[in-house]
């Protein structure tokens, strides 16, 4: 993604939002101050959602080693490495909300996922202070872990639909029924999903939640179109895959909440901004009929 274009994405975002989302602050009380800073939000905003981009695995190592090293000209008013850690906790706002601009469109098939987001090592658990009475353990496919969740939703075309952050002992069907909120179609999961209240709740909205089956349950009749999505969940495990190992997803370096969780909406920006997608030739006039629920 170039540098120019993704400031003028993000410029144009905050042109309309930031003046109202400041008259929200102002009328709800929530503002003491509106002094403005030497760089703009579009800019540390650029910034943060560009290092995700960069293939740098250190922020501190990016913001020395190229920003102030080589984009001086582009940023004529840089801070300080020290003085913009600061200041990320203000853009946590606008920041999401942009992603949620970014979000695709529901178009009948949908994935969910969870993905845990390990804040330490298991050793550490006991000395970890950062996220004490945020985190919690949970346990995944690889095994128990420390930190938070990452829900997501995507459509076949790669896109993220909607997303949400947990801690890590919540359960994974907790948030479907916000994150399913604007979906249509069909829904498919893993068996981590089975559940009738759930099931039932989603199709009051004309959500069909379709799941793979555990070896003691009964079978039941399915689609061959349905059961072949169903052996395509794997396209939302290679998006959080690419999350992780791309836009720098999962790291243990945070010392505030606040920045972790800017950093991990600023990895989901860069993610929308991928080129190439993983994405499910389904888009067969002969197919579309069949995403629509019985």
């Amino acid at each position: 993604m170039n540098l120019t274009q993704l400031f003028c994405d993000v410029d144009d975002f905050c042109q309309h939002f930031i003046p109202e989302w400041r008259k929200q602050l102002v009328s709800n009380e929530e503002t003491k101050r509106n002094r403005a800073h030497r760089m703009s939000y579009s800019e540390i905003i650029t910034i943060w959602i560009f290092y995700h981009q960069s293939g740098y695995r250190t922020f501190k190592w990016f913001y020395q080693k190229y920003i102030q090293a080589q984009c001086h000209n582009k940023f004529p008013k840089l801070l300080s490495y020290n003085r913009f850690i600061e200041a990320v906790p203000e853009i946590l706002v606008p920041i999401s909300v942009f992603m949620k601009s970014r979000q695709g469109k529901t178009q009948g098939i949908a994935f969910v996922d969870s993905t845990p987001l390990r804040v330490c090592k298991n050793l550490r658990i006991p000395r970890h202070k950062t996220f004490k009475d945020k985190a919690g353990r949970g346990k995944s496919s690889t095994g128990w872990f420390y930190g938070f969740k990452l829900h997501l939703i995507v459509n076949d075309q790669g896109e993220i639909l909607s997303f949400c952050i947990t801690p890590g002992n919540i359960d994974d069907r907790k948030p479907v029924p916000h994150l399913a909120k604007f979906l249509t179609g069909k829904l498919f999961g893993d068996r981590g999903y089975i559940s009738k209240r759930l099931t039932q709740l989603l199709l009051d909205h004309d959500v069909k939640l379709i799941t793979t089956l555990k070896k003691n349950m009964k079978k039941q009749i399915i689609g061959e179109f349905d059961k072949l999505l169903l052996r395509k969940r794997s396209i939302i495990e290679t998006i959080n895959d690419q999350l992780k190992n791309i836009c720098d997803l999962e790291h243990s370096r945070h010392r505030s909440l606040t920045n972790y969780m800017s950093s991990i909406v600023a990895s989901l920006v860069a993610y929308s901004y991928q080129e190439k997608k993983p994405v499910l030739d389904l888009r067969n006039a002969n197919l579309l009929p069949a995403t629509t629920i019985a």
